[in-house]
């Protein structure tokens, strides 16, 4: 009110003997006015007037739900990555997924790395394969272990974004009639056997339709050795295993072709999450990531680059 202290004087200057009972009457409305007037904003008044915020919420900024510290995962600063046990060549390397080599090593600490997670801050648990897709809560973030994306998985558990690719191939051990297979037609009359959960029994059953049931074993571990015992006639699993198979671990092992794709969208290994996780699309991101910035290809050609065409046997 300080601006009104000289319209005060100047009105009582102004005013007559008669007429100053009726100013003095006034002067309270006077004051309210001029109370009430506009007053110039000082250059530092308006310089302190904080502007207008457009769109969203005034001052808030957008939170990125992929940030490692909006991640929900199972233990906050840490990532939980599960794989099998035994972890085969060349998927990873000595059994060993905190190394990060083979294709599947490497492809998960690229994703950590992706979401924001360093080399020290991923935790490895096994769990064994059949199990990471059974309904029910996981004790993983996410598992990498050569799964197969298909529409019967995914009513119990979460996939990501697919990472590879994949066909399905047929060994044998030279001398078994089976390993001189030249189409699908000339297997069926063989004991086949498979992995247990895996899309290579499938293949055997949609795919081959052999006569006899297929075997199913716990691992790949335990179908080798039937193979080399002669308790099958041949064996189904993904291509680049089958190559690391018949190269370092099977006598006398031989590919006989891989199984034609299905048809519409190929064979592809995705990550798998617990049904519902607040990590998919996180990782499902990640993981689109790699493949759009050549990471995944790259990976590829380090680790599967032995890994030959072979015939398809129709």
């Amino acid at each position: 009110m300080r601006h009104a202290r000289p319209l005060v004087r100047t009105i009582l200057r102004m005013a007559g003997p008669r007429t100053l009972p009726a100013v003095l009457v006034a002067l309270p409305v006077l004051l309210a006015f001029a109370g009430c007037a506009p007053v110039e904003e000082t250059p530092a008044a308006r310089q302190s007037t904080p502007p207008a915020e457009t769109g969203g919420s005034p001052g808030t900024p957008t939170a990125n739900p992929c940030a490692p510290e909006s991640l929900q995962t199972m233990e906050a600063g840490t990532l939980t990555i599960a794989t099998d046990e035994p972890a085969y060549e060349p998927w990873f390397v000595d059994n060993d997924p905190t190394n990060g080599k083979g294709f599947e090593g490497a492809v998960a600490y690229a994703v950590a790395r992706e979401l924001g997670f360093a080399r020290d801050e991923v935790e490895w648990v096994r769990v064994p394969f059949n199990a990471a897709i059974q309904p029910g809560p996981k004790q993983f973030d996410f598992d990498i272990n050569e799964f197969s994306i298909t529409e019967k998985r995914r009513q119990a558990v979460d996939f990501s974004a697919p990472y590879y690719d994949v066909t399905q191939a047929v060994i044998a051990v030279r001398g078994n009639p089976a390993a001189d297979a030249k189409s699908l037609a000339d297997l069926q009359a063989h004991k086949i056997g498979a992995q247990v959960g895996t899309t290579s029994l499938d293949a055997i059953e949609e795919g081959i339709t052999p006569e006899q049931d297929a075997a199913v074993f716990n691992t790949n571990d335990d179908a080798k050795v039937a193979l080399q015992n002669g308790q099958i006639d041949a064996l189904v699993t993904d291509l680049p295993t089958a190559f690391f198979i018949t190269a370092v671990e099977l006598d006398g092992g031989v590919i006989v072709g891989q199984l034609p794709q299905p048809e519409g969208t190929p064979e592809q290994f995705g990550l798998v999450l617990d049904k519902g996780s607040a990590l998919t699309d996180c990782v499902s991101e990640a993981v689109e990531a790699l493949r759009a910035d050549g990471t995944l290809a790259d990976i590829e050609e380090r680790w599967l680059a032995e890994v030959a065409d072979a015939p398809v046997l129709r």
